[in-house]
């Protein structure tokens, strides 16, 4: 069994998320521990991988690798 038949993700708005997804910033975000990158509003995140918590996610941006980002903040693409 995978783990997307025991967690359902959704993001902001309601849609489900599944691995390999692409989603959008929905709000800019500071990122921790990155020396004060900020990811803006629109940006694109590509190949999302879902997590064992259903309100986030991991992904790699431009900028920086190996990021967890909640999911209120994110919409599908």
């Amino acid at each position: 069994m995978s783990d997307e038949d025991d967690i359902l993700v959704k993001d902001s708005n309601g849609t489900r998320l599944n691995n390999g997804d692409s989603v959008t910033l929905i709000k800019d975000l500071k990122v921790k521990g990155s020396g004060g990158v900020t990811l803006k509003r629109g940006t694109l995140i590509r190949n999302i991988r879902l997590t064992d918590d259903p309100a986030e996610i991991e992904c790699n941006a431009d900028k920086v690798k190996g990021l967890v980002l909640r999911t209120e903040f994110v919409k599908k693409a």
